[in-house]
């Protein structure tokens, strides 16, 4: 097997497992198949998981998906959602606004298993066997390979894939919790309230304190994050193509590059041009 091209700075990964022998037994095979990955941080739930990758913007994070307080499916969800740092100068980080590698790690959910041969994400089988463990590090060093070679993040968990997954992932966890989609959105239009169907919603985008709702006809504000409404919107009917961006996908016109080489999705029947971030980039292919 031909070892991937890396950037100069080793690969670095957060663990997280309620249990102590777990993250141990992990570890120790990490370093066995990968002896270059740099273990930054260790979690014991997913709260905790979600602050060390905003603490340390990891490349890979390993999330067993049954923990206590909150699961590894919810901890990715939330980890997608994390902002990218700043610059002293208060503008976004760029080069760290790609999402990491997100491998599940799973005792006995063969549900999970049949979900992530989808690619998306990865998985290991609880004790993590060194043949298996190798496979996916395979995996994640031709992705990160990808990334540091300018080829985008295409095969990288991000947009609307990673969100079907966890959706999935959340209703089998949950099976009497599966989840209903919006189909209705109530909205401020001037000095009044609208209800507004959720199908004729164009995009919705984000600021400090407002979502701007947008449609053929209508433009409204609500009071609701970009990062609640990704978990309350079908994602097969809308993509998040930016952290402040959805954007129904039979709204798109189509995909071009500004002089900056950052792509832009045109909107049907509407002069509003919406960045998509790199993180997302993978969703245009080829563009």
């Amino acid at each position: 097997m031909n070892t991937p091209a890396f950037p100069a700075t080793a690969p670095r990964a957060v663990i997280a497992d309620d249990e102590r022998l777990m993250r141990d037994q992990l570890r120790a095979r990490l370093l066995e198949v990968w002896p270059e990955l740099n273990i930054v941080a260790e979690a014991k739930n997913g709260l905790e998981a979600v602050q060390l990758v905003q603490e340390h913007r990891p490349d890979i994070v390993f999330l067993d998906i049954r923990m206590p307080g909150l699961t590894g499916v919810e901890a990715a969800r939330q980890i997608a959602q994390l902002p990218a740092p700043e610059h002293s100068d208060g503008s976004e980080d760029e080069e760290h606004d790609l999402l990491p590698e997100i491998v599940f790690i799973t005792a006995y959910d063969q549900y999970a298993v049949e979900a992530f041969e989808q690619g998306v994400a990865d998985y290991v089988l609880k004790p993590a066997e060194r043949e298996r463990l190798a496979l996916t590090v395979d995996r994640i060093q031709k992705r990160l390979a990808a990334r540091a070679g300018g080829e985008g993040a295409s095969d990288a968990p991000a947009g609307p894939h990673l969100q079907q997954l966890l959706h999935q992932l959340s209703a089998r966890l949950n099976p009497g919790g599966a989840p209903q989609y919006l189909q209705w959105i109530q909205a401020t239009v001037g000095q009044a309230i609208q209800m507004i169907p959720v199908d004729e919603v164009l995009f919705f985008i984000s600021d400090e304190k407002y979502t701007r709702v947008q449609t053929a006809q209508v433009e409204a504000l609500i009071r609701k994050p970009i990062k609640e409404l990704v978990d309350e919107v079908d994602p097969q009917l809308f993509w998040q193509i930016h952290r402040s961006t959805l954007v129904a996908v039979k709204a798109i016109a189509g995909v071009t590059r500004d002089f900056r080489g950052r792509q832009i999705v045109s909107v049907k029947g509407h002069g509003q041009k919406l960045e998509v971030s790199r993180s997302y980039t993978g969703l245009f292919k080829g563009m």
